[in-house]
């Protein structure tokens, strides 16, 4: 079933003055649906991302996209949002938690909880695999250096990755044996002929840098294996979230 949706920009909650602002997405119905937490890519919530956030909305979800970037921008916040993912704490994993929290104690959500991440997003997605959630999917996300105390107490994991995308290369198939060797459940695909943000469906990136992002560094939108990504993501999160 294909959900119509609403997307708004919502405050999220934190303690004291600090500000954090994000997208909603509901889906129009009855439900009560279960939650994600979606994380942006490197460029912040863009046309791209709300198009993301509106394809998981439409299959039945509460889709909340906090933005990372909400004390000044991409340039201002960019250093210390990539030092987090590195690090494994810092203000990003706060403002993901607030979203996480201000999703559980909607009326209209089951209770149960995914998060899905793309590119830096998708690093952050599976920082977050023991953190609470009931599945994760990582797309094209970079792994922490020390993968197998990372997947410790892991959810569930459906990963997605690009056989031609020279920043993570070999990660697909790096992540799988760690999550088989662990036991958890995975669904890990290495797309041949896509690059880094395949799943996007309009070029990555300031459109002022989209021509470079396309001839230099290779990020082009691959329609058809976005398509099957998005699928396999519906039927795991089917799977683990009803």
């Amino acid at each position: 079933m294909t959900y119509s949706v609403k997307l708004t920009e919502i405050p999220i909650p934190l303690d004291g003055d600090d500000q954090l602002h994000g997208v909603l997405a509901v889906p129009e119905g009855a439900g009560p649906f279960p939650a994600v937490v979606m994380v942006h890519e490197v460029f912040g919530i863009d046309e791209s991302m709300r198009s993301q956030i509106e394809r998981m909305a439409s299959a039945g979800y509460l889709v909340l996209m906090p933005n990372l970037f909400s004390r000044g921008g991409m340039r201002k916040c960019l250093k210390a949002t990539f030092r987090a993912l590195v690090d494994g704490t810092g203000q990003a994993y706060t403002d993901v938690e607030a979203a996480k929290q201000l999703l559980l104690t909607r009326p209209d959500c089951t209770g149960k909880v995914g998060v899905v991440g793309f590119c830096m997003g998708g690093g952050f997605a599976l920082q977050l695999v023991s953190k609470g959630y009931d599945a994760a999917a990582v797309n094209y996300g970079q792994a922490a250096k020390d993968l197998d105390a990372q997947l410790v107490g892991s959810c569930p994991i459906i990963a997605s990755f690009g056989g031609k995308d020279l920043s993570l290369k070999g990660a697909g198939p790096k992540l799988e044996a760690a999550l088989t060797q662990a036991g958890i459940p995975h669904d890990v695909k290495v797309y041949p002929e896509a690059s880094h943000a395949f799943m996007n469906p309009t070029q990555a990136g300031p459109k002022v840098l989209r021509p470079l992002m396309n001839t230099v560094v290779g990020f082009k939108p691959r329609p058809d294996d976005a398509a099957d990504a998005w699928s396999r993501i519906e039927t795991f999160f089917g799977e683990h979230l009803s």
